[in-house]
């Protein structure tokens, strides 16, 4: 089973920009109202639909209201990746830290409003 998370959103030139120019995710598929991108490693994928777009479902038709949703990605090295992001100028909302529960990691937000969790994951901090 694979999955693939959906966002409907009139951004998808911000978003295509965003997250290929930040994150390093591939194209897969774009047309003029669906863009489907790929992770570095190519195993996961994020797509992004136009809202009220005649081809799709009412059901796929409401926008995104940027309230309400997060994506975590787990990289390897979140130090380098967090100076990396700092460097192109992306506005960080949660700084570089390290949890009790056992993760490091920090936070960006996409152009829908998207809370983004860059994390590397840790060994939980005995008490």
């Amino acid at each position: 089973m694979r999955l693939n998370a959906g966002i409907l959103t009139k951004k998808l030139n911000e978003t295509k920009s965003f997250y290929t120019k930040n994150l390093g995710f591939q194209i897969k598929f774009e047309n003029e109202f669906y863009l489907l991108l790929k992770t570095p490693n190519e195993r996961d994928t994020l797509s992004f639909l136009l809202p009220n777009h005649p081809t799709q479902q009412s059901f796929f038709h409401k926008p995104f209201l940027g309230e309400g949703m997060y994506l975590t990605i787990e990289v390897e090295d979140v130090d380098t990746f967090y100076a990396e992001i700092k460097n192109k100028g992306v506005e960080i909302k949660v700084d570089l830290r390290d949890e009790p529960w056992g993760e490091r990691h920090f936070a960006i937000q996409d152009p829908n409003g998207i809370g983004i969790d860059i994390v590397r994951y840790t060994e939980p901090i005995d008490n």
